[in-house]
């Protein structure tokens, strides 16, 4: 049986789709705010379906709170005026983004406390399944070796900002041979990329040959996935001159798997930047005020940001700018207020 027709007439919007509301709803409820003396059987003859599906219709409806009982006819619905009705769904959907992210930041937080605490305990002794990387040549080389071999998807967080001439130079020649022989490469760069040239540039590139590209506001670690088998991991987050290590556990390359995926559903592609009103955080400036809310120093936020101490301090002196506050507890307090920062 085919579809109902979305907004039949009114010019539907599959936009609305994102917040829930599907075609067959949404041209049911267009039909009864602009006939409100009409019926099932009406909307039904209308739109040319079986009443049964009307009112499987109108249960959506009222499930979404669009519908609601009327006092001049009890037992029957009446529709809720749009802009209370769609205002009241956005603001379940940005409700359940934010709680999604927080998620994600306790995620990635024990995900890092796990590789920390792995490779801690293996850094003397590595078995089959773990290999202790020493110094850069080592590292480049087992890069080199694992991309010729890569047969499905390379996976790569790529924290610290804006990545040096060297490390794009020596990337460059890698990625382009994986594209060539059909290989996925996906990358996840810092928000803060965008402003910088050549990792802009490079990541243009890399979009153009066939790769895809996301930014996000903070990344746990720097970490390649090969073929989802493989994984190589700084063997210490903090502190990248003690090498890396490469991870063939079958579950602890499933985490690093889902972590990434997780990461990579809640990142923006390079050219769907949402034009910034000026009014609300953007997902960078929130995610610097929960860092400092953990309690995390300029320095340490700064670079997970992966921009300099100057530009996180003007950050937090343009939100507090924004929002009248006159501390950065009266600044995370009021943000908190109007609910920018979560639950």
């Amino acid at each position: 049986m085919p579809p109902i027709p979305s907004g039949t007439g009114q010019g539907g919007c599959v936009l609305l789709e994102e917040l829930g509301l599907d075609p067959e709803a949404e041209a049911v409820y267009r039909y009864m705010l602009t006939h409100q003396d009409w019926g099932v059987a009406e909307i039904a003859e209308t739109l040319g379906c079986p009443e049964s599906r009307i009112g499987e219709a109108l249960n959506r409806l009222a499930d979404l709170m669009l519908l609601r009982g009327s006092r001049e006819v009890p037992g029957t619905l009446r529709p809720v005026h749009p802009e209370l009705a769609l205002q009241a769904l956005l603001q379940r959907q940005q409700a359940d983004l934010l709680r999604k992210q927080q998620r994600l930041a306790e995620s990635q937080a024990a995900t890092s406390e796990l590789i920390a605490d792995y490779t801690a305990a293996t850094r003397l002794e590595t078995p089959g399944d773990t290999e202790l990387l020493m110094g850069l040549d080592a590292i480049e080389a087992k890069l080199e070796g694992l991309a010729h071999r890569a047969r499905s998807s390379c996976l790569s967080f790529m924290p610290g900002g804006g990545q040096s001439e060297q490390s794009l130079a020596a990337s460059k020649p890698l990625d382009e041979l994986m594209l060539r022989r059909g290989v996925e490469v996906f990358t996840l760069y810092l928000d803060s990329v965008r402003n910088n040239t050549a990792t802009l540039e490079y990541a243009r590139w890399l979009t153009q040959q066939g790769g895809q590209v996301r930014t996000t506001p903070s990344l746990p670690l720097r970490m390649v996935l090969f073929d989802r088998e493989v994984a190589i991991v700084p063997g210490d987050p903090h502190n990248t001159r003690r090498g890396a290590v490469q991870l063939t556990f079958p579950s602890v390359v499933m985490a690093l798997v889902a972590l990434f995926e997780q990461v990579w559903e809640s990142g923006v592609a390079l050219g769907d930047e949402s034009q910034h009103t000026g009014e609300e955080l953007t997902s960078q400036e929130r995610e610097l005020l929960r860092l400092l809310s953990r309690g995390l120093t300029d320095e340490v936020a700064a670079r997970t940001l992966g921009v300099s101490l100057r530009t996180e301090r003007r950050m937090i002196a343009n939100i507090m700018r924004r929002l009248g506050a006159k501390s950065r507890f009266e600044a995370a307090l009021r943000a908190n207020q109007r609910q920018w920062l979560g639950d």
